[in-house]
């Protein structure tokens, strides 16, 4: 525990003095400025057509901004030596990693809370309408973007040579998950037997941090019915009294596989010196 929490406050000291993490965070406040902009003319409650942009909006540029921040920061573990050195010391490799997404973690979390923070401030004081529950929501939609990508992120780092690798596998990863998806699933479930598509698709959508994240913010939204029949079950356990807390244990055992992944990956290269 101490080792990791050792490896949380210097990954959060390195976050802070990171250019990259002030360019995200002046991005990222301008873009909740935006948003709020986007709702100055209506009063923005439930899901509606207008917080279906805001979704996507934040869809495209939060998993990227995490994808960068965290793969970079274990490729630059290796590019600069700093991993050698860690190795000589009597730290375990799951502290390590449990340490670098605790601090990554506070890091891209504060950039988020800051920027929801001065849409909140700036939404207060111009009088402009913004429903507690759709803010929490896009908030917690926010959250569990960070913390799914993140892990995704390190997993990324992990299998990295360098910083132009993680450039490049960040990118396609985003490009899939958020821009392709659509186009993609549809193409794969037009080649399946009909009796499969169900299954393949709640599979898939397992495997798709964002997806998964946003039907269930959808969802809580109202806004089910427009996901079509496929998604019908999603709707009634999402909505059911439990719903929330089994979407969270979902999310967690999405975040501990990954670990036990990158995990595996440093273990092995360890013990490979």
């Amino acid at each position: 525990m101490t080792d990791m929490l050792h490896v949380a406050k210097r990954e959060i000291k390195i976050g802070l003095r990171n250019p990259w993490a002030y360019s995200f965070l002046i991005l990222f406040s301008v873009f909740s400025v935006s948003l709020l902009l986007v709702n100055s003319q209506n009063a923005v409650s439930g899901y509606s057509a207008i917080t279906g942009s805001m979704l996507s909006l934040i869809l495209y540029l939060l998993p990227l901004m995490t994808l960068f921040l965290g793969s970079f920061s274990l490729t630059g573990e290796k590019e600069e030596g700093s991993w050698q050195l860690l190795s000589t010391y009597p730290l375990g490799t799951m502290p390590f990693i449990i340490g670098k997404y605790v601090g990554l973690s506070v890091v891209l979390l504060t950039i988020v809370s800051f920027g929801y923070g001065l849409m909140g401030i700036i939404s207060v004081a111009a009088g402009k309408a913004f429903e507690l529950t759709t803010y929490l929501l896009f908030l917690a939609f926010s959250c569990g973007l960070v913390l799914l990508f993140l892990a995704l992120a390190l997993l990324i780092g992990s299998l990295s040579k360098n910083r132009w690798q993680a450039l490049t596998f960040s990118v396609m990863i985003w490009f899939f998950t958020v821009i392709g998806w659509t186009t993609i699933l549809i193409s794969v479930l037009g080649l399946l037997p009909y009796l499969w598509i169900k299954p393949v698709l709640i599979a898939l959508t397992f495997l798709n941090p964002a997806e998964l994240v946003r039907l269930f913010v959808v969802i809580k939204l109202g806004g089910g019915s427009v996901l079509g029949p496929e998604y019908y079950e999603w709707v009634t356990w999402i909505h059911q009294p439990g719903g929330s807390l089994l979407f969270l244990t979902v999310c967690l055992a999405w975040i501990g596989i990954s670990i036990a992944g990158i995990y595996w990956i440093w273990e092995r290269g360890r013990s490979r010196g």
